[in-house]
């Protein structure tokens, strides 16, 4: 028995080790299942499998970080399952809408629009965010730039809005200003370019539960749960642009604090 322990602690860090990229796998999984769900024009359901995806890659590094379990394995499959779920998904599924808008530029090369092909700007550019975060040790506690799961989140409920008009006139107005190419297009590069700013996001990881280290954090969480309540879907782009104006805010706070 005294030698079979040694073998059996062994194993039993190799398994824990493998736990994390369980989980950054069941996100690349769930992204590939949403694009399928795009080109099927369900939308609802590719909307789905990316709230999983966002689920998994929050659990792959709180549980990292659980069982000491951070690897350059897992960094890179981390890496490279986001930019199928958080740049690959939400590109696609606004190509999909610029391909429908009624008021898309005609130019068209072998009876394809290119114009909707300006959505993939989203993608390239998420790859890039991903790429500049694995290298810049400065975003530990916070992010410079917006990351990729809230930008997907941002590009992932339009088309839940726009269906809920369908039911529902009073969204009707909402529907049909994010149904405009040129509308998509503005956040398309807007949004592409917070990607790789260098604009201060503050993370929502709660190293205690304390008010005063944790006031933007509960802020945001109370606003996003009253949002939720009133609009619905359309509360999800809202919490999205109240993230990134509370970072600016509490930033532009911070720096005017003598010492930080």
């Amino acid at each position: 028995m005294l030698y079979l322990y040694p073998v059996y602690e062994t194993t039993s860090m190799s398994l824990k080790k493998h736990i994390p990229n369980t989980f950054t796998s069941l996100n690349l999984f769930s992204g590939c299942l949403g694009i399928v769900q795009v080109f099927d024009n369900n939308f609802t359901l590719a909307a789905i499998f990316m709230l999983i995806a966002v689920v998994c890659d929050f659990a792959d590094g709180m549980l990292a970080r659980l069982l000491n379990a951070k690897s350059p394995l897992g960094l890179q499959l981390d890496s490279l399952a986001d930019v199928v779920s958080f740049g690959v998904l939400p590109g696609l599924i606004v190509m999909k809408l610029m391909s429908q808008s009624v008021d898309i530029p005609q130019c068209h090369i072998a009876k394809t629009n290119l114009c909707q092909f300006l959505a993939l700007v989203i993608p390239v550019f998420s790859a890039l965010r991903l790429a500049k975060f694995n290298i810049d040790t400065r975003q530990t506690d916070s992010f410079l730039g917006l990351p990729t799961p809230a930008n997907a989140i941002f590009f992932g409920s339009l088309p839940l809005i726009i269906q809920q008009s369908l039911n529902d006139d009073t969204y009707a107005g909402a529907a049909a200003f994010l149904s405009s190419w040129w509308v998509l297009a503005a956040l398309t590069l807007i949004f592409s370019a917070l990607l790789v700013s260098e604009i201060p996001l503050f993370s929502f990881k709660f190293k205690n539960l304390a008010w005063k280290s944790n006031q933007v954090r509960y802020i945001m969480v109370v606003a996003s749960f009253l949002l939720i309540i009133f609009f619905r879907f359309v509360a999800i782009p809202l919490i999205i642009v109240l993230y990134i104006l509370l970072s600016l805010i509490t930033g532009k706070v911070k720096s005017s604090i003598p010492g930080e």
